[in-house]
């Protein structure tokens, strides 16, 4: 049996103020306080001066994978409390506060000066899951086999109904905020990795994005690594929702590939209807219905999650990940979705404040 593929992830962190959970400009003051065992340098910046990106080693065994979240996880609170801040996994900025600078780098700067307000208007934070791929070709082909169940996964990790103080009545209002850059979204049909290619050079050209980098679909080659990145899912509260997300997720990206190397074609997924079924799920998360693609029917969200599981059932098994992502599946429906946990603190009376001591408690958990 060959070796089940490579699976690593990014995860993106807000820091914030430990009383108030009001975001804060304190990532270069993270990154000097972090531990010198290796963690310092798999903590990198990104857009945002108010956030910190951890990058898991790649790994074929969930279980590698796993103690590699959990080991920078705990490096990037340790800098974080050293360096007079907290980190918390949440999709989106719980708590109005001040404009936060980008991060510094000629890069980013030149994002800023491109992009303004849209960019640092919200401060999104997702989670990335890189699947290992035998080429470039390969990816392309995979990304158009994926296209019409990446909704069911961005409903599964929907962990942003709060942003700037109110509850905005999205799931995931991170993924609605994101569809409004250039470039977003689910990734076109491509022919081939020429096709891909050709299209991203246009784009570049046309200065509508400042590089490769920047097409942030829902699902694309990575520029520098033989994977493909699953880029549809917000960050999550517990190391364990990672696990889940990222076994579905390379579990998906295996059942594609096979699927590209038998040459099966390819499920008719209407442009429009695939745009609807990102809206639906952004809005209602696992809590309403979903937009089922091979009927245009809204079904439970639930129902679509078992038929994920039961198409990608083969290649769990063939990972050993199976009876770990129905254990962890089943965890999650019993407790509920982390939309609605952030919800349900507010419903109850709480403030934006014990939301931010919540999702603080889960971190290292």
């Amino acid at each position: 049996m060959a070796q089940p593929l490579t699976v690593g992830a990014e995860e993106e962190f807000l820091l914030v103020d430990p009383d108030s959970g009001a975001a804060v400009p304190a990532f270069e003051a993270v990154i000097a306080a972090a531990p010198s065992n290796g963690a310092a340098q798999r903590l990198k910046p990104e857009v945002s001066a108010a956030v910190v990106e951890a990058v898991t080693e790649p790994h074929r065994e969930l279980s590698l994978l796993a103690d590699d979240v959990r080991s920078l996880r705990s490096a990037a609170a340790v800098a974080a409390e050293m360096a007079g801040c907290a980190v918390l996994a949440c999709g989106t900025e719980l708590v109005p506060g001040p404009y936060m600078p980008p991060t510094s780098g000629s890069r980013y700067r030149a994002i800023h000066r491109k992009y303004g307000a849209l960019v640092f208007g919200h401060i999104p934070c997702g989670l990335h899951v890189h699947v290992g791929m035998p080429d470039r070709e390969h990816a392309v082909r995979v990304s158009n086999h994926l296209r019409a169940w990446l909704p069911t996964l961005q409903a599964l990790a929907a962990n942003s109904p709060i942003s700037l103080g109110r509850e905005t009545g999205y799931a995931s209002f991170r993924s609605t905020w994101w569809s409004y850059t250039p470039v977003a979204g689910p990734a076109p049909l491509f022919t081939d990795a020429a096709h891909y290619n050709a299209l991203l050079d246009s784009l570049v050209a046309s200065g509508v994005i400042l590089d490769r980098k920047m097409a942030y679909w829902f699902a694309r080659p990575a520029e520098e690594v033989p994977t493909i990145e699953i880029r549809v899912m917000d960050v999550c509260p517990t190391s364990d929702t990672v696990i889940l997300l990222a076994g579905l997720t390379r579990a998906l990206v295996a059942t594609c590939l096979q699927a590209v190397e038998r040459d099966a074609q390819l499920p008719p997924v209407p442009e429009q209807l695939l745009s609807a079924a990102h809206w639906q799920a952004a809005r209602y998360g696992l809590e309403g219905d979903a937009l089922d693609m091979s009927s245009g029917r809204p079904l439970p969200a639930w129902t679509l999650v078992e038929r994920l599981v039961k198409h990608v059932t083969p290649a769990l098994s063939d990972a050993g990940d199976l009876a770990l992502v129905n254990d962890l599946l089943v965890e999650l429906r019993n407790s509920g979705s982390w939309a609605g946990r952030q919800r349900k603190i507010i419903q109850e009376g709480g403030n934006l404040t014990d939301v931010a001591a919540y999702l603080r408690s889960l971190f290292l958990k």
